[in-house]
């Protein structure tokens, strides 16, 4: 069907005023898994629970599991679970126990302190309604549970088939209507003459909408179905009477969610097969637990969100002007990104959330489906009296499609065709003591990496540096606009050829920097935005294939870790690259596009070329031709620009890749990299990624300091470091003013120093794409990297592999940070003098202490 016929379709259902969701391609011959399943037949409650065992903390409810960490209750009439931790003797609920107390919350926001599950689905005009558990389903006794092993399923039945008013004619005919009192007793032909009237002009029977209500509805109803009046006789009544009557189907959604219990852990999982929808209502996204572990208004405690390196948010801070913290996991689907204006925030790298409280604190891992997932937390004192965490996750995407109809502009929905293909899950730990904090919720996640094979194995110790390691990035080349006679053209700017490079890192050894991991980016095929690596072409502006190979050399020679840089998820049009093909396609059936950024304006400039977003399934296939080409030069080590930063979707028409087939790929792609033996250094550094990484630069330094959060944590630095090397973003191009709080920064987070220079003089990326790169030109920088990095090194190198065992705020101003050898150091941001433990840490300076000091 080509696109104009099938703009034509989809503009004719809109005009007919069908329901869009319905509407699709006359090719199409599959409904989207879980669309229009839902059965009529009256939803079976099933038996009631057995308890194994009770607790008077949670009254009504009924002991269904128990290990030797956890006991798992369940309320059957609710839905609500608790879980007792045993060893500190807290129990969690899934609910606010005193909710009906709440005199804030009222309406809907009053019944969802009550519900454990949340659909959001689009209506026939794409506009988002939702329906949760309790009031659409446990109000209705549309709940059943099932016993599996290590817990229990719930099953949940939103909406209902009940009969309505629509069930009987508006109209019937004297005969049919005489008819059918004839079949019925006393009481029910009373309950038919009080809401049918005779029309005195046919002496037909016409429905009064205004009489049923209550029990007077109920009490027709019941006189229809003691007639045995059927479907088939109401379609008689609607033809024989020519009426504009459809019987509503019912609108009836269908989830499940299991409840297990395994080891200090509680796993919640909803099988994504389990979500059924009406076709023509398609769930967008679901809430899973919103209310687990909250914290009321009389409470002390905080609110873990992963934003960037990690934030707290105080319960009943009182920042009730603020909008709600929420964030995707991983970052946005670029596929689906519309966003004008650069947004510089901090992404979640880790899929986790936790509540802290007094004397019990419980983590949440995002185990299946973190990268549809949303993490969504808020405080007290906006629409209810609790402070609580979440996570959301997408089943379905939507994007609006505009099209001309009759001259007029219309928008239509247009929807992700099938569910996505993962279920989701999220293990709760439950920490007590004084691992109930975000210090416990750290060493937890890590050691659960460790036990999962989500962290990559320590290096053996004759090959570990005593050194803190100095990143940096050159740059070879970029593409820049020039003229011949007039005629504008486009060529490679050489900013550091090999030969220079080679110059640079001796005078950075000559200035005793050690421990040099040098990134270079813009070497091959065609400079910095380079063309798509399905084979590698070195830039013979900068030195060719023949300069790589020998500045591997010297660079192996010199002790200096080589990582030549590539991007295989983003890609210009140029040679090797067809959008058509190889681009990832919107859901409006486009290529996924992004356009270079206007500093000046904050905006993307749509006049000037984009660049492409490359479909996962075509990213696989770069990364086995890089490899091929990259093992000829010897280089030891790769740098990913992309591969562990972002996922993106692939909407292609019956190719739907989406985000959590994008992971899987992508993840296969990093193990294909690490199996050629070479190390990987990345930028940003996702969880799936963390396996297979040695390095990681643009590490998340700090949250995205969001008005509702309170402090920001080195959360992700407590999980990775000792296992992985990072530093942030490089310094001269940071929003740093001055050195001294990058110092700081640097000793609390325990991160390496990160520069990113050329050899070429600064206005030589001037009017070029790559204008962000204002401050780059080393010998403006190189003394002071060195003096920068002495600093640091003098003081990390005594915890150069240790882990941060601790973290903690002072004063304001004031962290300590503790490593595993048993150093701490104390650093001062304020601008003037500080006292901690007797000891005077100087404006803007530092103090150590502990072993190795």
């Amino acid at each position: 069907m080509t696109i104009n016929a099938r703009n034509m379709l989809l503009g004719s259902c809109l005009l007919l005023g069908l329901l869009a969701a319905g509407c699709s391609d006359a090719s199409d011959s599959a409904n989207p898994a879980g669309a229009g399943e839902p059965a009529i037949a009256a939803f079976e409650q099933g038996k009631p629970l057995a308890a194994a065992f009770t607790d008077s903390r949670a009254a009504g409810m009924k002991g269904v599991a128990e290990n030797d960490s956890l006991r798992l209750l369940a309320d059957d009439q609710t839905g609500a679970v608790a879980v007792v931790h045993k060893a500190s003797g807290k129990i969690w609920h899934s609910n606010p126990t005193d909710r009906d107390t709440d005199s804030l919350a009222a309406g809907v926001n009053k019944s969802e302190l009550s519900a454990q599950l949340k659909l959001h689905y689009y209506n026939s005009f794409g506009q988002l309604n939702a329906v949760n558990s309790y009031t659409d389903a446990v109000m209705h006794k549309q709940i059943g549970f099932e016993s599996i092993p290590g817990g229990v399923r719930v099953n949940y039945q939103f909406g209902t088939n009940a009969k309505t008013a629509e069930d009987m004619p508006q109209k019937m005919s004297a005969a049919r209507f005489e008819a059918l009192l004839g079949k019925l007793d006393k009481t029910g032909q009373r309950a038919l003459m009080l809401v049918y009237t005779e029309e005195k002009e046919s002496g037909a029977f016409v429905r009064n909408d205004g009489a049923l209500k209550g029990l007077q509805l109920e009490r027709a109803l019941k006189a229809f179905e003691d007639a045995g009046y059927t479907e088939d006789e109401l379609n008689i009544d609607i033809a024989e009477n020519n009426l504009n009557q459809t019987k509503p189907e019912p609108r009836l959604f269908f989830a499940s969610i299991e409840y297990t219990l395994d080891g200090d852990s509680l796993v919640a999982r909803l099988p994504v097969e389990s979500i059924r929808y009406p076709e023509e209502y398609p769930v967008n996204a679901v809430s899973l637990l919103s209310y687990f572990g909250a914290g009321g208004a009389e409470e002390e405690g905080s609110i873990f969100v992963p934003d960037g390196s990690g934030a707290l948010i105080r319960f009943n801070n009182g920042k009730t002007q603020y909008p709600a913290y929420q964030q995707p996991v991983y970052g946005s689907d670029k596929t689906m990104d519309r966003t004008e204006d650069a947004v510089l925030t901090q992404e979640i790298r880790l899929p986790v959330f936790g509540i802290l409280k007094e004397g019990g604190a419980v983590l949440g891992i995002i185990e299946q489906g973190a990268p549809a997932a949303t993490v969504n937390a808020d405080i007290s004192g906006k629409i209810n009296s609790y402070n609580y965490v979440y996570p959301s996750f997408t089943v379905l995407n939507k994007a609006d499609m505009s099209l001309n109809a009759n001259d007029q502009q219309r928008s239509i929905p247009a929807f992700q065709k099938k569910p996505m293909s993962t279920d989701f899950s999220v293990r709760y730990a439950f920490l007590g003591g004084e691992q109930a904090s975000y210090k416990g919720m750290a060493d937890y996640y890590r050691h659960y990496l460790i036990q999962t094979g989500g962290l990559p194995e320590p290096a053996p110790a004759e090959e570990k540096s005593a050194n803190m390691p100095f990143y940096l990035q050159l740059i070879g080349s970029i593409s820049k606009q020039k003229h011949f006679a007039g005629i504008p053209y486009q060529a490679l700017e050489p900013l550091t050829t090999f030969e220079q490079a080679k110059d640079i890192l001796t005078q950075l050894q000559q200035l005793e920097i050690r421990d040099i991991k040098l990134r270079y980016s813009g070497w091959f095929n065609e400079g910095l935005d380079h063309e798509v690596p399905d084979s590698l072409s070195v830039d013979r502006a900068i030195g060719g294939s023949k300069g790589m190979k020998a500045f591997a050399a010297f660079a192996e020679e010199q002790d200096v870790s080589l990582y030549p840089d590539v991007a295989v998820l983003m890609a210009n049009s140029g040679s090797g690259f067809n959008e058509a093909k190889e681009a990832a396609r919107t859901l409006r059936g486009d290529p996924a596009a992004i356009y270079p950024l206007d500093l000046a304006l904050n905006r993307r400039d749509r006049s000037k070329n984009p660049s492409y977003i490359v479909s996962p399934k075509t990213a696989s296939g770069y990364v086995d031709s890089m490899l091929e080409d990259l093992a000829k030069f010897r280089t030891g080590g790769i740098s990913l620009r992309d591969l562990a930063d972002q996922l993106s979707s692939d909407f292609r028409k019956n190719k739907l890749i989406d985000r959590a087939e994008s992971e899987r790929l992508s993840v296969q792609s990093l193990a294909k990299i690490k199996e050629s033996g070479m190390s990987v250094m990345a930028e940003g550094g996702n969880a799936y990624a963390l396996p297979f990484l040695t390095d990681i630069t643009n590490a998340p330094m700090s949250s995205s300091k969001f008005k509702i959060e309170d402090e920001e944590i080195p959360f992700y630095q407590m999980v990775v470091r000792g296992y992985i090397d990072y530093a942030g973003e490089p310094y001269n191009l940071s929003t740093y003013t001055d050195v001294k709080p990058y110092i700081l920064k640097s000793l609390e987070y325990g991160s390496g120093v990160y520069f990113e220079w050329i050899h070429e003089p600064n206005y030589k990326v001037k009017d070029t794409d790559d204008n962000d790169l204002y401050a780059v030109n080393y010998e403006l920088w190189i003394d002071e990297a060195a003096d920068i990095y002495r600093e640091v090194n003098a003081i990390l190198k005594n915890v150069r592999h240790e882990a941060i065992t601790d973290h903690e705020k002072l004063d304001d101003g004031v962290f300590r940070t503790e490593y595993g050898n048993g150093m701490f150091i104390i650093v001062n941001y304020n601008r003037s003098a500080v006292t901690v433990d007797g000891r005077t840490i100087e404006a803007e300076s530092y103090a150590t202490g502990g072993a190795q000091s």
